[in-house]
């Protein structure tokens, strides 16, 4: 046998290179729809510098179900991604290859085009991100709530009514203008008596008889609730939604879809309720704008109020903004002329609102006493339930020596002592070492007092005074929506008290002091909100106390909060703070606040710091502070956003960027 003839019997042991090649099937070609075959999307991407909508071709197979406003899934660097599309065009500026719309989540439309259009504008004005602004308007999807039934369409009332309005310059006005289609913009100051959410279900009631939407927005999920009760009394069933983000997430895409879907007109809320998909939106109702509440705590942390001015102005909506108090903001609205003031005239105002009597707690010269006999007095002669403002929560909030009057500290950590109730012991708010044993390191007393006494132990001490009287606390982890009417003393944090039927017979105000010693610019406009929200709980006829200096509460002794607002206001100028001037906090490490510090920004930028955030704890940071004056603002947050968008694209931290933060 020849060696060619063996060469071709023997069997290979090794495979050659192109056996190893394995045939790889190709790719299958996707074709592009045919009509508007170009969807632009917002991507998901978290990074700044990328903050623009993308483009991508849209399958023929997916061409019926990739709608404006849906949600998608994308190939984005490498990555499936989750957007929204914002429209199909017919054509792209990009000259590469586009990528292919890999799945439509849902053909739901769950973005309008208004609510893009106002969370660009959120986006713009808080220095942020299309995204992170749509991750607070569009809650995530439920695909349950989505294929359930949609309800039957009620309805809208064609009857309206305006007496809760009655008793207000320009109220009527308000209403009929409202009926009539057109689109006011009014601040409010609510005095007691009327509800305030009848008197705003009325305003609602009128926008839906001229076949307009409306969205009304309160500060928490207790107010939710009472005003719930109230629309449906008012507008009648199935006229509203409720949307907050204490509902499980079924009911609360529920009534999302409801809204997007033109279900219903009527949409009634916490801060998310601002981005409602609302359509023919005619009024925006913002309910006690100064509550903390509103403040976002995600980025770009937008201040409900803020959005709300936003989306009147840019859609021509009406805006009604109450409260028994009124904000610095709103002050500069209202002198501005950007919008009118709804106000109750004096003898109105001053017949409302009860009888005040302030007192220091000084008898014939004695030292001032926390418990006057002022108000011992007024609680004798009241019958019916008193309300009791307690400044805070626990029992001894702060402890002191008794003899030199300095400070209790700790050994271990050198924090303040604390006794958490009665039969508690002495123990350290920071690290919870406790002392049994303590010994002042000053005058070496071993008294303790409470210069700072919390709602507990008073109502321990008004409880001995009264020993035939309910004593109930509301505040922290118990906080009571309704006490029965009758005979009971309600202590309570501010914004934890309670309403009861008819209103209190008589309103303590304790520790006033306390509430204005806070560090903070906003203490005396906040305090004096807490106080006229509590005085407002009172019913017809009724008394009050407040225990304090004369001088700070004379705002209310006159009843008068606009007139503070305009004082705070004028303060506000002097100082060049917020609303008349814009503010940003900027909190990142040493070397960038340094780099920061050295830019140039906007003409007339002021820096300031950097400071510490919190001088109690080293490592909490340090924080930059940028003022400018208001006509500057928006290109401040342009210029800080594109300093964000540098670092976003070298993969470095990002700073922590808020614009007129809600405290500093």
């Amino acid at each position: 046998m020849s060696d060619q003839q063996g060469d071709e019997d023997q069997l290979a042991l090794v495979p050659s290179p192109a056996a190893r090649r394995r045939a790889t099937p190709a790719a299958p070609v996707m074709e592009r729809a045919t009509r508007l075959p170009i969807a632009r999307v917002i991507v998901d991407s978290g990074l700044v510098h990328l903050d623009r909508p993308f483009d991508y071709a849209v399958p023929a197979e997916l061409d019926e179900r990739t709608v404006a406003g849906c949600r998608v899934k994308v190939r984005f660097a490498g990555r499936l991604v989750d957007g929204y599309v914002l429209e199909r065009v017919e054509a792209t500026a990009h000259e590469g290859r586009l990528a292919f719309v890999a799945k439509v989540v849902s053909p739901e439309v769950v973005l309008t085009p208004a609510v893009a259009a106002l969370a660009r504008l959120v986006a713009d004005r808080y220095a942020g991100t299309l995204g992170d602004v749509l991750r607070l308007a569009i809650p995530p999807r439920h695909a349950r709530a989505e294929a359930a039934a949609r309800p039957t369409p009620v309805p809208a009332p064609t009857t309206t009514t305006d007496e809760a309005w009655t008793d207000y310059v320009g109220g009527p006005e308000l209403i009929a203008s409202l009926r009539e289609g057109a689109s006011p913009r009014a601040w409010w100051s609510a005095v007691p008596g009327n509800d305030p959410a009848t008197s705003v279900a009325q305003a609602v009631a009128a926008t839906l008889a001229s076949g307009r939407g409306a969205i009304v927005c309160v500060p928490d999920a207790r107010d939710v609730a009472r005003w719930d009760a109230v629309f449906a009394a008012v507008l009648g069933e199935g006229q509203h939604v409720v949307l907050t983000a204490a509902q499980n997430p079924a009911a609360r895409y529920r009534s999302f879809l409801a809204a997007a879907r033109g279900d219903v007109r009527v949409v009634l809320g916490t801060r998310a309720a601002a981005f409602a998909p609302v359509a023919d939106l005619g009024l925006l109702a913002l309910w006690d704008d100064g509550d903390d509440l509103y403040a976002e705590p995600r980025a770009p942390y937008p201040h409900t109020r803020e959005v709300m001015l936003l989306r009147a102005s840019s859609t021509g909506a009406g805006l009604l903004v109450g409260g028994h108090a009124r904000t610095a903001e709103g002050q500069s609205l209202v002198e501005s002329g950007w919008c009118t003031e709804i106000v109750a005239d004096r003898a109105t105002r001053r017949s409302a609102w009860p009888q005040l009597l302030v007192t220091d707690g000084v008898t014939a010269g004695s030292a001032p006493v926390r418990l006057p006999h002022e108000v011992f007095t007024a609680i004798r002669r009241t019958s019916g339930p008193v309300l009791i403002q307690v400044p805070r929560r626990g029992y001894r909030e702060s402890l002191a020596c008794q003899q030199c009057r300095e400070p209790a500290r700790c050994e271990a950590c050198q924090g303040p002592l604390v006794q958490p109730s009665a039969r508690a012991s002495i123990v350290c708010r920071w690290c919870a070492h406790e002392h049994p044993r303590w010994q002042c390191p000053h005058c070496h007393g071993t008294r303790l007092r409470s210069p700072v006494v919390g709602a507990l132990r008073t109502a321990e001490e008004y409880a001995r005074a009264f020993p035939g009287v309910d004593v109930v606390t509301s505040g922290g982890a118990t906080v009571l929506d309704e006490v029965p009417a009758g005979r009971v003393i309600v202590l309570s944090t501010p914004g934890a008290e309670p309403h009861v039927a008819g209103g209190y017979d008589l309103v303590v105000l304790m520790d006033t002091w306390l509430m204005l010693a806070r560090d903070d610019v906003r203490v005396e406009e906040e305090s004096h909100r807490r106080w006229f929200n509590a005085l407002a709980l009172a019913g017809p006829g009724a008394r009050a106390v407040a225990v304090g200096d004369p001088a700070q509460l004379q705002a209310l002794v006159r009843a008068d909060p606009t007139g503070f607002a305009a004082r705070e206001l004028a303060a506000r100028a002097e100082t060049h703070l917020p609303p008349t001037a814009r503010l940003v906090a900027v909190d990142a490490a040493d070397d960038v606040l340094t780099e920061l510090a050295a830019r140039t920004w906007t003409p007339h930028t002021e820096v300031l710091g950097p400071v510490p955030v919190d001088v109690r704890s080293p490592d909490a940071g340090e924080r930059l502070i940028l003022r400018s004056p208001r006509r500057e603002g928006a290109a401040l947050a342009t210029a800080l956003k594109a300093y964000a968008a540098e670092r976003s694209a070298a993969k470095l931290p990002l700073p922590r960027i808020q614009v007129d933060p809600p405290t500093f």
